[in-house]
């Protein structure tokens, strides 16, 4: 690794120039390595410069830029500042109520990661022609550095790739795991010819479902690209507002979030939405990656019976399937996910805690967390809806 990189701060992702940015892995369709649509430029700068993702909302951007001299881009880490721990998805809010009640102050902390996004994804990206692992190291020890020199407590970095986790404990972050369900499409001819890979009685259930999600004359229409016009995000935004209120309390997202992916990146999202009597009723928002659908959030504003699991989860194999995507993501939980032929996989995030004793209790806390979790993915991944082979 050349001695005459250094390490940028950024504060503003729209000053991160997209041409640059498009140097690094993962963020554009068609690179060499598979394509995430939550680490483009389009996506990233939208949620600052539509107020969803800013310091007015509590996500200050920090991003970590490695650049020569020269002030080439040629790896980084996305990151933020944040006040609180909303959006995230792995929970510290216990840790941060222990370590205040303790005369401690847990916030502001450094969270790298994609907001208001449980999808996993390369976090310390590094530019073709330079050394992966010693650029990757060089991105977690900056981050350690950074929590150290700011005099925060601590610094997160969530939803990480497996192979990513020994990098960031060769620079002393702590190891946690949790849990999704995701669909692996097995080169499957379609829907029904997945099915057939179940257990008799779960896939009558779920034909059963399917059909009783759409009684009441309800339709199922796929919108991208073009599709996705002002009215349609009107739409879907009340949808979210409706849900995501009862749900969440306030909702992330502004109304220009979904104006500004509609214009930036509309052949990367899928709606899926739900019509009944002429009009839209639900509808699901899913983010196109040249490997996996990734699921995001749903919202309604009539309330049908099994509409969820169509909109969210069937459809959603229905268009891997059709595209030969080779899995689904979710998002967040849900074991009832499991019925619907999504699998238990294990997630991982690293945490670097500044202080001594706070880092000590949290330590021994993953320990036994992480044995829970392996402990449950076995016993969900001995009751899942697929026919039992000779060799189970």
């Amino acid at each position: 690794m050349s001695e005459n990189l250094q390490i940028r701060i950024e504060n503003a992702f729209a000053d991160i120039a997209p041409e640059q940015w498009a140097a690094l892995p993962h963020v554009t369709r068609g690179g060499a390595a598979p394509y995430n649509p939550f680490l483009s430029h389009a996506f990233l700068s939208a949620l600052e410069e539509s107020g969803s993702a800013t310091a007015d909302t509590g996500w200050l951007g920090h991003h970590l830029l490695l650049e020569t001299e020269g002030g080439t881009l040629v790896g980084a880490l996305p990151c933020y500042l944040k006040n609180h721990s909303q959006g995230e998805y792995v929970f510290d809010h216990g840790w941060a109520d222990a370590f205040e009640r303790a005369g401690g102050r847990y916030y502001p902390k450094l969270q790298a990661s994609l907001p208001f996004t449980p999808a996993t994804a390369p976090h310390l990206l590094i530019a073709d022609g330079l050394n992966l692992s010693a650029g990757q190291a060089l991105l977690a020890d900056a981050l350690k550095e950074v929590t150290q020199r700011l005099g925060v407590s601590s610094a997160h970095v969530t939803f990480v790739p497996e192979d990513e986790i020994g990098i960031y404990e060769e620079a002393d972050f702590l190891h946690r795991t949790d849990q999704q369900f995701h669909f692996f499409n097995e080169g499957y001819a379609s829907h029904a010819d997945f099915l057939e890979t179940l257990a008799s009685r779960k896939r009558k259930t779920l034909r059963k479902e399917r059909r009783a999600a759409l009684e009441n004359g309800i339709t199922i229409d796929w919108l991208t690209g073009s599709d996705l016009t002002e009215d349609i995000w009107d739409q879907f935004f009340a949808f979210y507002m409706d849900t995501g209120s009862r749900k969440w309390g306030r909702p992330y997202l502004t109304r220009a979030f979904y104006s500004l992916i509609g214009e930036r990146m509309a052949d990367d999202i899928l709606l899926v939405m739900a019509k009944r009597d002429g009009r839209y009723i639900a509808g699901a928002i899913n983010f196109i990656g040249s490997e996996a659908l990734f699921g995001r959030h749903w919202g309604c504003i009539e309330d049908h019976p099994f509409l969820h699991f169509e909109v969210c989860y069937h459809q959603a194999i229905d268009f891997a399937i059709a595209r030969g995507l080779k899995r689904v993501e979710a998002g967040a939980q849900g074991e009832h996910k499991l019925a619907r032929g999504y699998l238990p996989v294990t997630t991982h995030s690293a945490h670097y805690i500044a202080h001594a004793g706070l880092r000590r209790a949290i330590a021994d806390y993953l320990e036994h967390e992480r044995e829970g979790v392996a402990d449950t993915k076995a016993y969900l991944s001995e009751h899942t809806p697929f026919r039992k082979t000779d060799a189970d």
